[in-house]
């Protein structure tokens, strides 16, 4: 962190689900903009869901605004991130040794 960040109080609202269909849990910030490096705490949530629950409500939250240094920085470290994803190897379906298993009647 370069220098002091500004400090936002917002509201979020949450979505949080864990069932056979789903298991997600988003915080969505309301009337704010999120920018490269800005960051996010959420106040008063609880810290699980338990299994077959989806909890949806609304919290209080602390933005954290980014200065110009870390936000260019912040852009330049996710060039480098994002191509992580892009190194993903695809083998022929020929090439590839699937065993099959027989179960003994």
């Amino acid at each position: 962190m370069i220098g002091t960040k500004q400090r936002v109080d917002l509201r979020c609202l949450l979505d949080f689900e864990q069932t056979p269909e789903s298991l997600h849990a988003h915080a969505i910030p309301q009337d704010v903009e999120i920018r490269p490096g800005d960051e996010i705490l959420l106040h008063d949530v609880p810290d699980m869901v338990a299994f077959g629950e989806r909890l949806t409500g609304e919290c209080g939250a602390t933005l954290l605004r980014a200065g110009p240094l870390e936000r260019l920085w912040t852009q330049f470290r996710s060039l480098f991130e994002i191509a992580e994803l892009y190194e993903v190897g695809f083998q022929p379906l020929d090439d590839v040794n699937i065993a099959t298993i027989h179960h003994g009647v």
